[in-house]
């Protein structure tokens, strides 16, 4: 797992190399700038998105916030039994990035590992808006989808494509958690 001091002082170097204020990082990454402020510090844990957002800001691969290198591989990349980058983005969810290393992505593939809790099937279920498009293909257990006050009930084998910058979110129904592969594709890929 990745050392979240060491992630935000690399999020505060490439700010200031980059010449952005505070203030732009915090509306860039639909944060307030108290928040920003809390990750940037180490205070505060990252989601995938709001790291996901501050590479796109800085022009870089998400990979060199998290790692501190730079992705290099640019003929093909191999991830065995899906063990790639753990990249944790909200509580109990597990997320290995299956392309880390590759340089010049189009997309950021992801197996994810969504627990099952008894507490989030009655509730409102968080959402998150990004720059781009996602596919989700569940591979075990079944997961609830909302996707702009939509709601949708997957189970093995389904999938679902949409414009992740609309709000969405998904949580697993099955008491055995849900496992999906989750590919996001930037804004404007071209290769």
């Amino acid at each position: 797992m990745y050392n979240i001091t060491e992630i935000s002082e690399r999020i505060g170097a490439m700010r200031d190399l980059c010449g952005y204020t505070i203030e732009e990082m915090a509306k860039a990454t639909d944060t307030t700038v108290e928040e920003y402020e809390n990750c940037e510090a180490g205070k505060k844990d990252f989601s995938f998105t709001f790291l996901y957002k501050c590479a796109e800001k800085f022009g870089i691969d998400m990979v060199e916030l998290l790692t501190g290198e730079n992705p290099h591989l640019t003929d093909f990349t191999v991830v065995h039994d899906g063990k790639g980058l753990p990249i944790r983005r909200r509580s109990g969810f597990e997320y290995f990035h299956l392309a880390s290393y590759f340089k010049g992505k189009i997309s950021e593939p992801f197996l994810v590992k969504a627990p099952y809790r008894e507490e989030e099937q009655d509730r409102e279920i968080h959402t998150s808006v990004h720059d781009g498009q996602e596919f989700d293909y569940v591979l075990s257990g079944s997961l609830k989808f909302v996707y702009d006050g939509h709601e949708e009930n997957l189970i093995e084998g389904d999938s679902v494509y949409y414009d992740s910058g609309k709000p969405h979110g998904m949580i697993a129904t099955s008491k055995d958690g849900c496992t999906f592969l989750a590919v996001v594709m930037k804004e404007g890929s071209k290769r």
